[in-house]
């Protein structure tokens, strides 16, 4: 399906207003792109610059680091005063950190947590008040199969997962009754850039991870965003506290 073709009747998300974070490429890129074609006023946010087709589909973007929470809470509050509140938050932002335990650094340890875990909490917490002043809102977490399976050589990355995994529970009871949901979505393995990239450096990777799957196909970032813009919606509202895996179904097997 193509995301750019949709009636007015069939838009899910019309008049919507919500952030994207790590909107320049991959997931978020799909996420925004999907969301605005179903009629949300998007604000994309990312340390790098997006493509024109991004561009386009976002009312605003800002480069920034998610860690920074000067920064985040200055962004939201710019976007909650240029849409008069925001609807959805969607915290794709993360990055990969993998090392020997032992062997790893105190700055690694930090980005880690700091990226993958705290970047959600920072954009959690500058637009929880706009939500709840309003009484509803739908916060969505990019989490990962991370967060479910160990796989070894991957520290501590799984550790910023499962605590943005635990926060995303956590926020969803707190503020339930005030009309705030807050689900978390676990990709497995997707085709984006740096999986391209991963791909290339080393041949027969894409063969070998593509036999693992029990779909025998490696996963699309437009099949995360059609999951994205369902819990953004009004079609999930009674959706909370909840996880979400798009794996292919690869992390119920018993091997590796």
């Amino acid at each position: 399906m193509n995301p750019e073709n949709h009636s007015s009747s069939a838009m899910r998300l019309a008049g919507k207003r919500a952030i994207v974070t790590g909107a320049a490429s991959g997931i978020g890129a799909a996420i925004a792109k999907l969301f605005a074609a179903h009629g949300a006023h998007v604000a994309g946010y990312d340390r790098s610059a997006p493509a024109a087709n991004v561009a386009s589909a976002c009312a605003h973007f800002a480069q920034g680091d998610v860690a920074d929470a000067a920064a985040v809470t200055a962004f939201v509050a710019m976007a909650v005063a240029k849409f008069g509140g925001i609807d959805v938050l969607v915290n794709n932002a993360g990055a990969d950190v993998f090392a020997e335990p032992l062997s790893l650094s105190d700055a690694d340890w930090r980005r880690n947590l700091d990226t993958n875990l705290g970047g959600a909490w920072n954009f959690s917490r500058a637009v929880l008040p706009s939500m709840l002043d309003g009484g509803a809102g739908a916060i969505v977490n990019i989490a990962s199969v991370h967060g479910h399976r160990i796989i070894p050589g991957a520290f501590p990355y799984p550790v910023a997962k499962h605590g943005l995994i635990g926060m995303t529970k956590a926020l969803g009871i707190q503020y339930a009754a005030r009309g705030v949901r807050c689900n978390s979505i676990s990709p497995g393995l997707i085709l984006v850039e740096r999986i391209e990239r991963w791909f290339e450096r080393e041949p027969g990777a894409r063969e070998r991870q593509t036999d693992l799957l029990p779909c025998k196909r490696i996963g699309t970032p437009e099949e995360v965003a059609y999951t994205a813009l369902f819990l953004a919606s009004d079609e999930a509202r009674f959706i909370n506290a909840t996880d979400i895996l798009i794996d292919g179904g690869r992390s119920q097997l018993y091997h590796e």
